[in-house]
């Protein structure tokens, strides 16, 4: 069945990029799982607890096709936070996974993807299906097992198929339109 644009995660609005040689999107993602990492790096609760979490995911996903993705999401003291400041802050902290940062509201203060999004604050994370849609979204920092065992999941599941055959629906009682391959 032909997914449902309507579904798809919106699409990340950076104004720049750090840790990559070219800009990224979800659609020059889409067949990979993606995890939208959202931080501030004057964030306690991102400093402390989710950029070790995301290196601890980091570590054991390595050897899969997981793209991790941090969204530097300024929504107050954005003088503080600068690029200059987020660049010192990735190379201290060793963060190597690509970062972008979350391009300006035009009208207040939260950022376009944040808005885009509906984060409550930092930290905050999303994860992306191969198609494109959204599987989890989560504020705070969850723990391990429960994120390890979603992105697991996630990858477990190979790049959607297009369309079904009907001798696969009639064989595996397909629901709703959508299809399980066995």
């Amino acid at each position: 069945m032909p997914r449902n644009d309507d579904k798809l995660a919106p699409e990340i609005s950076v104004s720049q990029w750090f840790n990559t040689p070219a800009p990224l999107s979800l659609e020059i993602l889409r067949g990979r799982v993606v995890l939208l990492h959202s931080f501030q790096l004057l964030c306690p609760g991102c400093v402390a607890d989710a950029i070790p979490q995301i290196r601890r995911i980091e570590r054991a996903f390595a050897s899969t096709d997981l793209a991790i993705i941090g969204l530097h999401t300024v929504f107050e003291h954005h003088e503080a936070m600068s690029p200059v400041t987020l660049a010192a802050f990735l190379h201290e902290y060793r963060i190597r996974y690509p970062v972008g940062v979350d391009q300006p509201g035009e009208d207040g203060p939260l950022p376009l993807t944040m808005r885009r999004y509906g984060l409550r604050g930092t930290p905050s994370s999303v994860l992306i299906g191969r198609d494109g849609t959204v599987l989890h979204h989560a504020f705070g920092v969850e723990d391990d097992i429960a994120v390890g065992a979603r992105i697991a999941m996630a990858l477990a599941h190979p790049a959607p198929v297009a369309d079904c055959e009907a001798d696969i629906r009639s064989a595996d009682g397909c629901d709703n339109g959508s299809c399980v391959i066995p």
